[in-house]
């Protein structure tokens, strides 16, 4: 069985645990506060007629982004694209007048989203920045920063301020959908209202992951190499899913979206490999589907997490892919309680399933410290400022 440690991790009473049982009732007040906590970015949206959104974000910043992207694009009605750092520090190319480009940072002392900023700045474009901290570096590098409504998060694991961007970056493409027409004001009031709900079921979901993990706690407790795997709003749940792995487990985890797991990946395969699919119930739910029984194949260690009404235990008939077939009772399937939510909404429940996931395991396997050589590394390439000692002294 696992032992339940709800305030143990790394020698302080503060934990990744701590923070994920804080994040359903930020998910409301965020809600309730949209308006606030939008206003300032959605102003800057409507000031000229913009045809393209750049999120630059890294680590689970950029997962955020990939988890609220389709929602994005469906409220905004034009491309929103997740760019990294990197790719916008070192690529010759430049965006648009018509794009917007913002900077996330949840810790605001990431270095290299502090040189996205000052690139913006290089191209005479407003330096935007996203952050949960509003006294960091950013302060000294954006000519505008945002306070997306996290609260305080001392823990460098971050839950509770990867769920409450998400919920920030879609409550923005919702009130900005608003103002500009595209959304009448019932959609409008429904996505809100899904919003909220879901922050009711972030908190069963936990629940629902601590029985799973204790079912399947010989498999999960043992894992060596791990692959996430999804289609769209759960293809960013499934990177969030591998980097959290990674960060505590720390076993090398990688996430893809499904099909293309299907053309290379998937060659890895060994019955050793533990597997999860993340099924948000839309389009491609039943190849994704199809993939999981495939995979099932070679590896007992495949699991499914399904938002689908008609995952209730076992995974139920699907006949959207020829030659799949119902199982009727498959214990590795978790269905959970989506409660007929906006489909792209999903990851704001989904997510708690993998951080519950992340820190029992690592609780369990006392995973918490990383090889001292690590900090040779951390000293010649540094990836924070030196304010995050202060901003997350629990890093």
């Amino acid at each position: 069985m696992c032992e339940r440690k709800d305030d143990v991790s790394g020698g302080s009473d503060v934990t990744m645990l701590t923070y994920v049982r804080e994040t359903p009732q930020a998910i409301v007040q965020n809600a309730d506060d949209r308006v606030r906590l939008t206003a300032e970015l959605v102003d800057v949206y409507l000031a000229r007629p913009y045809r393209c959104v750049w999120v630059i974000a890294c680590g689970s910043s950029a997962n955020a982004a990939w988890c609220a992207r389709p929602l994005m694009r469906k409220c905004l009605g034009h491309p929103v694209e997740v760019v990294k750092p990197a790719t916008f520090l070192y690529s010759d190319f430049e965006p648009g007048e018509d794009t917007l480009c913002f900077v996330v940072s949840q810790s605001g002392c990431s270095t290299n989203a502090i040189w996205a900023l000052d690139r913006l700045r290089e191209l005479g474009r407003p330096a935007i920045g996203i952050t949960a901290n509003l006294d960091s570096t950013f302060r000294d590098h954006a000519d505008l920063l945002v306070d997306y409504g996290a609260g305080t998060e001392l823990v460098g694991f971050v839950t509770k301020g990867m769920v409450t961007l998400v919920e920030f970056l879609m409550l923005f493409s919702i009130e900005a959908a608003e103002r500009t027409g595209r959304l009448w004001a019932a959609e409008h009031d429904s996505l809100v209202d899904q919003i909220r709900a879901a922050g009711a079921l972030y908190a069963r979901v936990q629940e629902h992951a601590d029985e799973f993990l204790e079912r399947h706690f010989k498999a999960l407790t043992s894992m060596s190499v791990l692959y996430a795997l999804g289609f769209d709003a759960s293809f960013g749940t499934a990177l969030e899913a591998a980097l959290k792995v990674g960060e505590t487990v720390k076993i090398p985890s990688f996430a893809y979206e499904a099909e293309e797991f299907n053309h290379g990946p998937n060659l890895q395969l060994t019955p050793s490999y533990t597997c999860f699919f993340v099924d948000d119930g839309g389009r491609g739910s039943g190849r994704l589907r199809q993939l999981y029984r495939a995979t099932r194949h070679v590896t007992d260690r495949a699991f499914m997490i399904s938002t689908r009404t008609d995952a209730v235990g076992p995974v139920a008939a699907d006949t959207s892919v020829a030659g799949v077939g119902a199982d009727t009772d498959d214990p590795c399937v978790l269905a959970l309680p989506a409660g007929g939510a906006e489909r792209t909404i999903a990851p704001l429940y989904q997510l708690p399933f993998f951080q519950v996931l992340a820190y029992r395991v690592s609780e369990a396997l006392g995973t918490w410290d990383k090889h001292p050589l690590l900090a040779r590394f951390e000293k010649e390439a540094p990836s924070k400022s030196e304010d995050i000692r202060r901003v997350m002294p629990l890093m």
